[in-house]
Order: structure tokens, then sequence, then C-alpha cells
């Protein structure tokens, strides 16, 4: 049974920067509610082949009955082993829409809104073992403060683990209501900016989201087509950073090496030197569309 999951970001500029040939070979990394890939099955001819892959079993219900079309439920992070595995070596095009669909959002059991109440959960892959509350409960003090401090930014991140830690000697943290109630005296006006860098840094750490996408960009570099585009929409400054310098340098941290006219010896080249984002007219429609950011670069 089809479901309404999610309302894609950036659709035709997305798919329209994508697609190049409408005979290639395409992979939809973040398959979610079907919309990109859908798009993209219409810029195609009958020679044209998608594949997407999502980690989420949710997503089975939104499938494509298209022979074009091939779902993958693995995560994006082995994206190179699965299309080798279904005899494919090199694509035309990557799109990548990051981060959590609306779905999930609005879904209170799995936990990734502050909206509802509901257990610590957050796994996009229901299969895992890592929830929100294990790290809440189980993880030492200082590895909850880093992850608060690199993950959210927060700058108060040792307050905030000091107070985890203390809390759940006498209650251990399962549910939303009671991680919001640890936090009750976040003056009113700055709750939920707060609220969300305390949830983006749980989802983040129990998905593995930024190894993950550095994983996925690597072999980006490898599967791509000389020619063939690389489209990354990212929700958040740590995702759209790593896509910058990965897109410029073909790295993550560290100078890249130059030969000898000076020039990076990178995969990819950034098609265009401005981030692009919505329009005012989706931000209204879509209101979750407000922090996009997509990035479009072309394999050298």
């Amino acid at each position: 049974m089809k479901m309404e999951y999610h309302n894609p970001v950036l659709l035709s500029e997305s798919v329209e920067a994508l697609v190049s040939d409408p005979g290639g070979v395409y992979v939809d990394c973040t398959f979610g509610g079907g919309g990109h890939s859908r798009e993209i099955l219409r810029h195609l001819n009958e020679n044209g082949r998608l594949f997407s892959f999502d980690q989420d079993e949710d997503a089975k219900r939104n499938l494509i009955d298209d022979e074009r079309f091939t779902l993958v439920m693995q995560n994006f992070r082995h994206l190179k082993n699965n299309l080798r595995y279904l005899g494919v070596k090199k694509v035309d095009g990557v799109l990548a829409d990051l981060g959590v669909s609306s779905h999930q959002f609005d879904t209170p059991e799995r936990g990734f809104s502050i909206r509802f109440d509901g257990d610590l959960d957050m796994r996009m892959n229901q299969n895992s073992k890592l929830t929100a509350s294990k790290i809440l409960n189980e993880y030492e003090e200082e590895k909850l403060a880093g992850i608060f401090y690199q993950y959210g930014e927060l700058r108060n991140a040792r307050r905030l683990a000091r107070e985890i830690a203390s809390e759940r000697k006498l209650n251990p943290l399962r549910t939303i209501q009671q991680l919001k109630d640890l936090f009750s005296y976040i003056p009113k006006n700055k709750e939920n900016k707060f609220l969300a860098q305390v949830f983006q840094a749980l989802r983040i750490e129990v998905n593995d989201e930024m190894a993950s996408l550095r994983e996925m960009l690597m072999q980006c570099g490898e599967i791509i087509e000389e020619g063939g585009k690389l489209v990354v929409i990212s929700y958040h400054s740590l995702e759209d950073r790593l896509v910058k310098r990965y897109m410029k340098t073909g790295l993550f941290e560290g100078e890249p090496e130059r030969d000898v006219y000076g020039n990076w010896d990178a995969p990819f080249k950034p098609i265009q030197s401005k981030v692009i984002v919505p329009a005012e007219e989706e931000i209204e429609s879509n209101p979750r569309a407000r922090s996009a950011k997509m990035r479009v670069a072309i394999k050298n």
C-alpha cells in the first residue's frame, strides 16, 4: 500500500541536474516515499535504469511498479557492493536526499520528533540494535558529551552529559517526554532549537550517519562514469560541509595534493560556486525544505 511518506525537496532542480542521458543508469540513495525516484523515471526512456536504496522497511510500501526500477533494501554505505551484485559497475549519476523523511518524523513510535511522546528510538534501520535510549543510558559521560558537542554543536555539551548521567542512575531514560522534562529549565524561546540539536546529535550517532555519508561519497567517486553527476541535498551544516569539501577536493580532512599546474587531483568538479536552496514558494508549501542545501558535481 502506498503511503504519504515524504514531500521531495528540490524535486525538479535535483532530477534535472542529475539526468543527462535518458537511457542511462542512475541511483537514488534515499528512496523513502519514492518522490525523487518517480521523477527520475519520468526523465528516462525505455533503456534507462534506476536503482534506489533505503534501509527503512517502511519504504517497501512505496514500491514502484516499473521494470526499469530496482529497490535495494540497504544502507547507502553499501552502494558499490550491492550494485556489483546486481551486475552494475558504473552509473551515470547518483542522487542523495539526506536527512529524515516526513514519514519518520510524523510517526511517534519512531522517536524522531520532539512533537510527540514515544520511545527514544531514532533507528532508520529498525533491525539495528542501537537506539537513542541505549546511548543515553549506557554511554560513558565523556562519550555523551562528545556526541552532543560534535553532532549537535552544543556548547554546553559537558553539562548536558553530566545531567543525563546523574538522572539515569535513578530513572533510566526511555521516552521523549522524560528527556524533555530533564531539560525543562531551558527558556521557552530557546527550547525547540535546543531540543532539535540534542535530537540531531542522538540520531546521527544511532544511525552512524556521518561515517555512512563519507563511505557513500567515496564510492560515488569509483562508480560514477566520467561526465556523470553527483547530486546531494543536505539539511544541516555538518553534512553540507562534508559534501562541499569532498566535491571540491576529494577529501574530508587534510590538504589535497596538487599537480605540477597547481590543480587538485579530485574525482569531481563542483558545477556551481553557490549552494542551491529552495525557492520561497517551495518553503511556504513545505516548511521542512527551509534548511535544504543542494550541491552538484560532475565526475572528472
